[in-house]
């Protein structure tokens, strides 16, 4: 079969289109099954974003100092995403917080508002990034392995977990990804975490899994599956789990 899953350079470029605002010119427009046939690649795309965050950090932090490179290297992640998750992040925290019923909880995350309690969502994740980064003694392995773990969990949360809704990306995306991604995506996340972080790599891939089963778990109970908007507060809080345990003091 030759679709996007099976060729990795396709794969990957349309996962990197989804995830990314950088430029692919020339490409023909994204379909929600080419994004879904694209989903194993997501890790990938992830490391891709960490690469631009090294690079941002090794550039700013000699010149400016912990705090400062940490604060380049947050907004950077922001902007190059698109803020596509923080977005989901956000709207998720309004939702689930609000103690509505679950008709009216999946109605306020398709409410483009921002609420109080998806805005104090947002400011403690984007605290707790920049703290993290700026106190790490050696941060590149972190960046590299947050975006990639973080984008693992959306893959996981795809796979394993219903969608909300009958219609939009959750119920497109789940209907057509099967277990040879979650498969194909896993091996590359562990393998990627071993490599550039040994046995902390897997201790932290271990903790994003709990996490994101067990958020995707209280989600599902309230909402009565996943949405677009989950899975991308899936990633973002993924993305902070990897980033504490890839960068904590032992000593």
């Amino acid at each position: 079969m030759s679709d996007s899953s099976t060729r990795p350079i396709n794969g990957l470029i349309e996962a990197i289109r989804f995830l990314t605002i950088l430029p692919l010119p020339g490409l023909p427009a994204m379909s929600e099954q080419s994004v879904a046939r694209a989903i194993p690649w997501f890790p990938a795309a992830g490391l891709v974003i960490g690469g631009a965050l090294v690079m941002v950090d090794t550039l700013s932090r000699p010149l400016w100092g912990d705090l400062t490179a940490a604060v380049l290297v947050v907004a950077t992640w922001g902007i190059i995403t698109g803020g596509l998750h923080l977005d989901g992040l956000s709207d998720t925290f309004d939702a689930v917080m609000s103690w509505r019923s679950r008709e009216r909880k999946l109605e306020i995350m398709k409410d483009s508002r921002i609420g109080a309690m998806g805005a104090i969502a947002l400011i403690v994740l984007i605290l707790l990034k920049v703290a993290l980064i700026a106190g790490a003694t050696v941060a590149w392995p972190a960046l590299l392995l947050a975006p990639m773990l973080g984008r693992w969990a959306d893959c996981y949360g795809i796979y394993r977990f219903p969608p909300a809704r009958e219609g939009g990306l959750g119920r497109t995306f789940n209907a057509q990804v099967r277990q040879r991604d979650l498969l194909m995506a896993s091996l590359l996340m562990i393998g990627s975490a071993w490599f550039i972080a040994g046995f902390t790599g897997i201790i932290a891939s271990a903790l994003v899994l709990v996490v994101a089963h067990l958020l995707a778990r209280w989600w599902v109970r309230d909402l009565g599956g996943l949405t677009g908007d989950t899975y991308g507060a899936l990633c973002e809080i993924g993305e902070v789990v990897a980033l504490a345990a890839l960068t904590i003091r032992l000593a």
